[in-house]
């Protein structure tokens, strides 16, 4: 009982000194910023708390109309600059693109903000194979182009990737079976990829922001009737990003106590089967 108790006890530690704020706001004055899927939800408080910072932000998303009133807003919140392009990221030509638009537009880029999701429905799989494939184009793969294409700008900065990924990435969840595999793919390809850039003393940092249920119109529409899960505000998954990638964290995650649960599931993995209700035999 006393080795378990200091078990838990160091691992309170160690989570209160990896979680400490020392986000310094004028850190963000000047940067310059490309936000992925900001035309709504955990995106568009993103470019809105940016704005508040004073960054230099382009903002993409497929809807034209929304990222102008988007825009607009991030004009009255103080940002340094602030534009916008459409980018469909199913389409395998867009992300280099976005991104080439961004830096010629900014001259340089310090932070890449990994955060635009494919449509995906919640429900039992009905075996489409080919929706997996193109939601893993959207999901995964869009963002690996990009990351690749900045590699080179950000490390002349000594910029970062910044990746907003899920709970659902880490433990796998039923009822979004597509979207899970995704975000595995997307967890272990940025993990691998932090260590390969430590390996070769790259100034480049790559932040991992593992988020629970967040609060907006599009997840709360889909999940009904599937959970009972508590949802959590966008604003503050927003910033909790921004000041996990501002302070170079290799791997965030909001609500914070979802560490312990993946901490759970990488130890005991049949107690999570067990909490969520699923049959372990």
């Amino acid at each position: 009982m006393k080795v378990l108790f200091g078990v838990f006890l160091l691992i309170a530690v160690l989570t209160s000194l990896m979680w400490r704020d020392t986000f310094d706001p004028e850190s963000i004055r000047g940067t310059r910023v490309l936000i992925t899927g900001a035309s709504s939800g955990i995106g568009e408080q993103m470019a809105y708390h940016y704005a508040k910072f004073g960054a230099e932000i382009v903002i993409t998303a497929r809807r034209l109309e929304a990222l102008k009133k988007v825009t607009q807003k991030c004009e009255k919140l103080g940002a340094k600059k602030i534009m916008y392009v459409t980018g469909d990221m199913s389409d395998p030509a867009d992300p280099e693109r976005v991104l080439k638009y961004t830096i010629e537009k900014l001259g340089g880029l310090d932070f890449l903000v990994l955060n635009h999701v494919g449509n995906t429905n919640v429900g039992l799989w009905n075996r489409d194979a080919d929706h997996v494939r193109s939601l893993m184009q959207v999901n995964f793969v869009s963002y690996v182009q990009m990351a690749g294409a900045a590699l080179p700008v950000l490390e002349t900065s000594g910029g970062s990737i910044i990746v907003v990924s899920s709970l659902a990435g880490k433990i796998a969840s039923p009822f979004v079976t597509p979207y899970s595999s995704t975000k595995f793919a997307m967890n272990g390809f940025f993990g691998a990829l932090q260590k390969e850039l430590a390996i070769q003393k790259s100034n480049v940092s790559v932040s991992i922001q593992i988020l629970g249920l967040i609060d907006t119109e599009s997840a709360m529409r889909k999940i009904r009737g599937y959970t009972t899960m508590t949802a959590y505000p966008a604003s503050e998954a927003a910033l909790s990003i921004i000041k996990a990638g501002a302070t170079r964290q290799k791997v965030a995650f909001y609500p914070w106590f979802h560490y312990l649960t993946c901490l759970i599931n990488d130890i005991f993995p049949f107690l999570t089967d067990l909490l969520s209700g699923l049959r372990w035999d």
